[in-house]
């Protein structure tokens, strides 16, 4: 099974809007040469077009996007900001005033957000127009979208299969068109998994450089640097716009402490990439990674030194423990439980939860039950965490050694491309390849490369140290450029 770079046949094309990126949108809605209006109107067409096959939009604020784009047309040139009138959706974990604010758990069925998160805050100052609020896994505890509240999302290239999660809503809405950018977060690969499903781009920040407030379920403790606020786009290039507008201290947020660092150099950004060095890593060495994923990495890494890369082979073991080193360091950092996430601060008891499934009277997922249980028994072993904690500090030490501050790691996003629905327990644990880079607290850019035979996007994660986000989302655009842009799935 090979990469391709097949354009699947695009319907509806005769609307270019919802081909553009969040940046060539921007642009001419700035200089007037597009109407917020018109652009707001397409992507709401498109989503009452796609979200009855989808199911990754729960609410909407129709109405309310269009008086903001009626009052965005009549700003004049020199108050209109760098996002004016582009329209975008948001993950349901991130309040949105007015919109329901879940987190997929039934204790708060009824929940609504008062005020805007800080991130989506920046962004509607940036002159974005939020369309509404998007699908989400119960409390964000599992790779698949689905909650008893809104029901499960499908992925727009094979209904059958699932878009990832926790911000698969977001994946399947910015992938079909319905979206130019979505606001996701990532705590072990929920922004990631997703774009890499759907075959779009993402990013996630370096730990503490994007605050959290206004998040839900909350990162407690020191859990604040893993989990990442990070946007889903069409295009890297939208993602370069969005970041910068999203990053930096608030005032509320105590694990957000960095700023937003430029990239430096004008070369790398213009595609020169002498100097820049390319680790690529097609596996872990520890799960079995599908041929073609490795596959990307490798063409990946052979289309970088096309463009004056330097390929390094570097030999890491830690990775091998991946998935091991961060639930103990994600345990380690957290002052909270599963139990206590999925009955939003009370703690339910998972054990009695299940057998209450099998008799049709609990009204949790089993996703959310058996690893709320797994959380439990990892928690009595707490010797064996800190152990596994120490190697996860370890390997970050080894891993900013390999690529210093111009270095950049190629590694599969996930072991094969997007599963069928409830198949991906089959993987569970191969979210590590997403996962670990969370607690070394590393930027990560995701780019779809190809596709494979059976027409399902094929990515790779552009991994960088911490601070250098600049540096993956430039190394990201080049592979983009190089190997495919943003490909449109039409759901039927």
């Amino acid at each position: 099974m090979g990469l391709s770079v097949r354009t699947p046949s695009r319907r509806d094309a005769a609307s270019g809007l919802l081909d553009l990126s969040t940046a060539e949108l921007a642009a001419a809605t700035r200089s007037g040469q597009l109407d917020p209006v018109e652009l707001v109107q397409a992507h709401i067409d498109r989503i009452e077009a796609v979200n009855p096959y989808l199911n990754a939009l729960v609410a909407d604020r129709f109405s309310a996007a269009r008086r903001e784009a009626r009052r965005l047309r009549e700003l004049p040139a020199a108050r209109r900001g760098p996002l004016h009138g582009v329209p975008c959706t948001v993950k349901e974990f991130l309040s949105v005033a007015g919109m329901p604010h879940t987190a997929g758990l039934e204790a708060r069925r009824h929940q609504l957000a008062d005020v805007d998160g800080v991130v989506v805050r920046r962004v509607r100052s940036a002159g974005a127009v939020v369309l509404g609020v998007s699908n989400v896994p119960e409390g964000g505890l599992w790779m698949e979208t689905y909650n008893t509240i809104w029901g499960r999302t499908l992925n727009p290239w094979d209904l059958a299969r699932t878009p990832g999660g926790s911000s698969g809503g977001e994946g399947a809405l910015v992938a079909s068109g319905g979206s130019p950018f979505g606001l996701g977060s990532d705590i072990g690969g929920s922004v990631r998994i997703p774009a890499a499903f759907c075959g779009i781009a993402a990013h996630k920040p370096t730990g503490g450089l994007v605050p959290n407030t206004g998040h839900r379920p909350a990162a407690s403790g020191g859990a604040g640097r893993y989990l990442c606020i990070g946007p889903l786009a069409r295009s890297v290039r939208g993602l370069q716009l969005l970041v910068p507008l999203m990053a930096g201290a608030d005032g509320q947020d105590a694990a957000c402490t960095r700023s937003w660092r430029p990239l430096g150099s004008r070369a790398i950004g213009a595609g020169d990439l002498r100097g820049v060095r390319v680790v690529p890593m097609p596996t872990n060495g520890s799960m079995r990674v599908r041929g073609v994923m490795k596959r990307a990495v490798t063409e990946a890494a052979s289309a970088l030194e096309a463009r004056g890369a330097t390929i390094v082979h570097a030999r890491l073991p830690r990775f091998r423990k991946a998935f091991a080193i961060w639930s103990a360091m994600l345990s380690e950092a957290s002052d909270e439980r599963y139990d206590v996430v999925l009955g939003d601060g009370a703690p339910i008891r998972p054990g009695l939860e299940l057998v209450s499934m099998l008799l049709g009277r609990s009204q949790h997922t089993f996703a959310g039950l058996l690893l709320s249980l797994g959380d439990r028994l990892a928690g009595a072993l707490p010797g064996l965490a800190r152990s596994l904690a120490d190697e996860g500090r370890l390997l970050q030490q080894e891993l900013e050694e390999v690529l210093g501050p111009d270095g950049v790691l190629l590694h599969p996003p996930y072991s094969r491309p997007a599963p069928r629905h409830g198949d991906a327990w089959r993987t569970a644990t191969d979210s590590a390849c997403t996962a670990i880079f969370n607690v070394l607290e590393c930027p990560v850019t995701v780019v779809r490369t190809g596709f494979e035979s059976r027409g399902l996007p094929v990515g790779v994660q552009v991994v960088g140290v911490p601070g250098r986000d600049a540096l993956t989302l430039a190394v990201a655009a080049v592979l983009e450029d190089d190997l495919g842009g943003f490909v449109r799935a039409e759901p039927r």
